[in-house]
């Protein structure tokens, strides 16, 4: 067995990824070509020791006098080169034989494993001490450890077993570096002068984590290879305009509004000719469509010079007295823009998504998006459509949602093939904003979960900087993985333009102060070298700054922003050319029942041969074909109905969250597993129709606020899609809440976004405890915009109309809006929740309100009271009022649309009961559910001249108990009061 096999055998996954991030691997692999193991084995090295041999390592690299002898002696016989079964040993080895083994493969006459070592130490540990802060104040700030024993100064030469005298002597190199080109031996002094040229620059790389030796070494030959890093002189030029745009556009808005917030990018100017290397680079490598994220640092600087967004646009932004335009500030808006890429001459769609104070908030939405994106141009390897994040240091190590966004990076339904984080480093642990100090090693832990490259790089060389991003993305279109570039630099100014950050940061401002801007820095560094003139650099910013001021005066003409030209998703095609929908009728939603029939026979079968299904799932089959027969459906087969329809007339259809393909409840089965043959699926709905759109069923990781995030990006992409996220319990949604909040219940009153998202949140109380029985009604209805004081006046378009103006309700409209429903948990086995086939069939369309169609309604003059309900507790209500035999004297009616109130309708019900008591009976407690939101409503509709009574539960801090019997004596005591005809004799509204 060769010495790879033999570790692959012995240390198991874990092991192999600690040898493979410490370079070991690599030195065995070259070996076991010409040697094998003895067999001897060292029992300590087992998978379950893995963790605990990685921290012995780290440690022992640390100082090798920190561990136990016996761990020192097999580390240093392994970074010697002995085979893995001769590493441990309790005496001292023979270092002749482990010396001619080391100089087959690495440095002649040299003590085994020194040098090698002192190739290791710079790929490990090089970042460390890299010159990459442009303030010169810090020696190294990106981890805790800083290492002792680089070779940064001849004295620490003999930690390496090495002498100055070594220096000019030759040596062969080692087969596993890229530092000699075309040469395979080279003096000491040259070696070490390419390591720390490669290594402890301007650049500092993160790489040795990744476990995959082939994406190590092509890192490695990138940035080691002699000559890589040269720009032509017109490549300098190009690099110097941009910075000259960069610069002089912020330094315009500091002077034309010195007072106003607008987040500048002083400080990292850089970024904005590093974005533009990127998009160039990518539109060479094929990519069509660059979608955008970030936070609002610098955000006016990309709109007007990376988008080329009108200048004047965004500074009448600055007009007080602008009429009309966004709900939300100039440096949180997006951006949709189609244009020639200069670069290449290819064309190339650009799109910055609108981001709320969040921070890395759109994360996820721009994956969705880019998702999306890839979905509908059949880009299965994203070479044709990629992101971008940008992200500030502090919040890419320290908000959750960042994390929760790298970890969909490789799951199939969601992976977009790599993205490029750039990383705005401002040091901030050092700098202004005191709730931002770093605790952690940055940003290495964020990154390591789906093993993407780091590459470090001073903002103040860009040089540096344009190389580092032409690597990351052909790393990105070579591997289809993240990577992250981060610009350190530092924040000319505080937090914003009013902030005064010597308050808290003295030093560092001082310092800050004194610093010479990168543009000057770059453009004497050309003049020298006579690449451009003093004058040429002087015209060119002149004419920018004629640019600038000329679009100036043009935007003091701009009374009214035209919010159209700050759309990051136009839809076009589906409104008018003024934005307005092209129709405001609702449509049926009924389908023909032999259409009916055939998606319910498709829901009960297994389109695929010899395919063998769970005993269990052979019975949910054969009900579903049972109650096709019968014209009847419950939830799930429903739901299936209204999918299906949706795929046969080329809408797309997405349903995503936590074990969704099954259900959480084990009802719906979307994904049929073959019970013989391993990893084998089946999605009938995917076989309905010879022609049909695609159905996409997927369960996401244990992620709310990034799935939910990623989803929301996914319906912004198209209006053309019904695109549902499920929780796994409705309130599971409370850790998605920023995304409900700042996007989909305001997305359209801040960015004029439309947006047919569709939230599914199981509710209901079955005594099951507080966790998972309400899905929190209540904070939709709160942040509904429809006023409960406005008696509306009705007309034949009162229904379209109010659901266009209200901000979340339902889809297959000419716009959308989103859609949040409460959906049944127990109801989704009660054999009373049943619909017939004919409340679904051609005609037909969706009942804001159920009215009461039994005894009551045909004798309304005799009925003492109506009930008002929505929900699951309607089923108690009927069951009870059988139960007392009062089916003439008490009315129940459903309300299935909550918000919009159906005012028409329910004004509709109180006229047609004119002496009954009005109750509004709901199974939540009273502070919580829906009656807060519909008794003004009510009483709005009977001009307070009727009371609308409460029965429910009493006020309680959490949503439900978690006692089978409290649950019962509470249910058993609002079902009493409620059905009581003289509850509310005598008391006062």
């Amino acid at each position: 067995m060769s010495h790879l096999r033999f570790l692959v055998a012995t240390l198991k996954p874990h092991g192999i990824q600690f040898l493979v991030k410490q370079d070991v691997v690599r030195k065995v692999f070259l070996q076991s070509q010409r040697y094998v193991s003895s067999g001897a084995t060292e029992p300590f090295l087992s998978g379950s020791n893995s963790n605990y041999v990685e921290e012995m390592y780290y440690t022992w690299l640390e100082n090798p006098k920190s561990v136990h002898k016996s761990w020192d002696l097999f580390f240093r016989n392994a970074n010697a080169g002995a085979p893995p079964g001769q590493a441990y040993q309790t005496h001292l080895p023979d270092l002749s034989k482990s010396r001619a083994l080391f100089q087959s493969h690495g440095l002649a006459k040299t003590p085994p494993g020194k040098a090698e070592k002192l190739v290791e130490d710079h790929l490990i540990r090089g970042h460390h001490v890299a010159q990459l802060d442009p303030l010169g104040i810090l020696d190294a700030d990106l981890d805790s450890f800083v290492p002792s024993d680089l070779i940064t100064t001849i004295d620490k030469l003999g930690l390496y077993g090495l002498h100055e005298s070594d220096l000019d002597k030759v040596f062969r190199l080692p087969t596993i570096t890229f530092i000699g080109g075309d040469e395979t031996a080279l003096s000491l002094r040259e070696i070490i002068k390419r390591l720390e040229n490669t290594y402890c620059q301007h650049i500092g790389l993160e790489f040795m984590f990744i476990n995959d030796v082939e994406q190590c070494q092509w890192i490695r030959q990138k940035f080691e290879t002699p000559g890589v890093m040269k720009f032509t002189n017109e490549e300098k030029r190009t690099l110097l305009a941009r910075l000259v745009r960069s610069m002089r556009f912020e330094d315009f808005l500091a002077r034309k509004w010195s007072s106003e917030k607008r987040f500048g990018l002083e400080g990292c100017e850089v970024m904005i000719p590093a974005l533009k290397t990127i998009i160039d680079k990518s539109s060479e490598m094929g990519v069509e469509y660059v979608i955008m994220g970030m936070p609002h640092r610098g955000r006016l600087n990309v709109l007007a010079n990376v988008i080329r967004k009108e200048l004047e646009q965004i500074f009448c932004q600055f007009d007080p007295k602008l009429e009309a335009g966004s709900g939300d500030v100039k440096y949180h808006l997006g951006m949709y823009h189609e244009r020639i890429n200069r670069a290449t001459n290819k064309k190339i769609t650009l799109s910055l998504v609108a981001n709320p104070s969040h921070l890395e908030a759109v994360n996820p939405v721009v994956q969705g998006k880019t998702k999306a994106e890839q979905f509908y141009r059949g880009d299965t390897e994203g070479k044709k459509v990629m992101s971008i994040l940008l992200h500030g240091d502090a919040a890419f190590a320290g908000q959750g949602v960042v994390y929760e966004t790298f970890h969909l990076s490789d799951l199939p339904s969601y992976t977009t093939n790599g993205t490029i984080h750039v990383v705005v480093n401002n040091q901030i642990g050092f700098t202004t904003d005191p709730r931002m100090a770093r605790s952690s090693p940055y940003p290495t832990d964020v990154a390591r979960v789906v093993n993407a490259p780091i590459f470090h790089v001073n903002a103040d060389d860009p040089e540096a900087v344009m190389y580092v991003c032409n690597i990351a993305v052909e790393w990105r279109n070579t591997f289809n993985k993240d990577v992250v570039v981060d610009l350190v630099c530092y924040r000319r100014r505080g937090h914003n333009e009013m902030d005064e950050p010597l308050f808290t940061q003295p030093l560092m401002y001082k310092q800050i102060h004194k610093q010479v801007p990168v543009l000057k820095k770059y453009a004497d560094k050309l003049i020298a070298d006579g690449t451009v003139t003093l004058q040429e650099f002087e015209e060119e910013i002149a004419k920018y700054d004629k640019i600038c001021e000329e679009a100036y005066t043009r935007s003091k003409d701009k009374k009214i922003l035209h919010i159209k030209h700050w759309l990051d998703s136009p839809w076009p095609g589906f409104f008018n050319l003024n934005g307005e929908p092209k129709s405001m009728t609702c449509p049926p939603t009924g389908i023909p029942e032999d259409m009916l029939n055939h998606i319910g026979n498709g829901a009960s079968s297994v389109p695929l041969e010899g395919f063998k299904i769970h005993g269990g799932l052979s019975r949910i089959l054969k009900a579903r074909l049972e109650m096709t027969k019968n014209r009847v459906v419950d939830w799930a087969l429903g739901e299936y109905m209204a999918f299906g329809s949706l795929l046969k007339e080329g809408i797309h259809v997405r349903l995503s969250g936590q074990d969704v393909e099954r259900g959480t409840f084990s009802h719906r089965h979307h994904v049929l597993h073959d019970q013989e043959v391993d990893k084998r699926t089946c999605v009938p709905m995917n076989h309905l129709w010879e022609q049909q759109a695609p159905y996409t069923v997927c369960n996401s990781s244990l992620s709310e606020y990034g799935v939910l995030g990623f989803e929301l990006g996914f319906a912004m992409a198209s209006p053309n899609a019904l695109v549902c996220w499920e929780a796994q319990f409705g309130d599971f949604h409370n850790t998605a809440q920023c995304i409900i909040d700042q996007f989909i219940s305001s997305g359209q009153a801040k960015w004029v976004r439309h947006n047919g998202i569709v939230l599914l949140l199981p509710h209901g109380m079955e005594g099951m405890g507080p966790e998972h029985s309400s899905a929190r009604p209540e904070r939709f209805l709160q942040m509904s915009n429809d006023d409960s004081d406005a008696y509306p006046e009705f007309s034949a378009e009162f229904e379209v109309s109010q659901l266009y103006e209200c901000n979340w309700i339902v889809i297959l409209l000419p716009f959308r809006k989103p859609l949040i429903i409460f959906t049944p948990k127990s109801l989704l086995r009660h054999p009373e929740a049943k619909s017939s086939f004919d409340e679904m069939v051609s005609g037909t369309s969706f009942r804001r309100v159920i009215p009461e169609d039994g005894a009551a309604a045909h004798t309304p003059n005799e009925v003492k009271r109506v009930i008002f309900c929505t929900g699951k507790v309607y089923y108690d209500l009927i069951k009870e009022r059988k139960n007392q035999d009062l089916e003439k004297q008490v009315a129940i009616t459903r309300l299935e649309q909550i918000s919009p109130f159906p005012f028409d309708l329910v004004k509709e019900e109180l006229e047609k009961y004119p002496g009954a008591d009005l109750v509004w009976c709901q199974e939540e407690h009273k502070n919580i559910g829906y009656y807060d939101y519909v008794k003004p409503r009510f009483r709005t509709i009977v001009n307070h001249t009727r009371p609308i009574w409460y029965v429910g539960r009493e006020p309680a801090a959490a949503p439900a108990t978690g006692n089978k019997n409290a649950h019962l004596v509470s249910l058993r005591r609002f079902l009493d009061t409620v059905f009581n005809l003289e509850a509310f004799e005598g008391k006062m509204f």
